[in-house]
């Protein structure tokens, strides 16, 4: 799902930490390219807000919500925690 307004954001923020069906989890793809989990752009939605809202690219314009589907090492770039697959492991 692409995230281009704070409406967006907001959306992706109601449909939760998994995928449904299937309960895969999801994480967001700032727009430096670096995934953010779900936990911390939960944690973090002020300022995730302003920058989708103002056009501020500075790593908190968050450009989409994806499915980690087979990434064992994929981390979040703000906490350094794993954030799950879906397959893996």
């Amino acid at each position: 799902m692409l995230i281009k307004t704070v409406s967006d954001f907001r959306k992706a923020m109601r449909h939760g930490p998994y995928a449904w069906p299937g309960g895969y989890p999801c994480y967001f793809i700032a727009n430096d390219g670096e995934p953010i989990s779900f936990e911390a752009a939960k944690a973090e939605k002020r300022q995730i807000i302003e920058s989708i809202g103002r056009g501020i690219r500075d790593g908190w314009h968050l450009v989409a919500f994806d499915i980690n589907w087979e990434d064992d090492e994929l981390t979040c770039a703000h906490t350094g925690e794993r954030i799950p697959s879906a397959y893996g492991e």
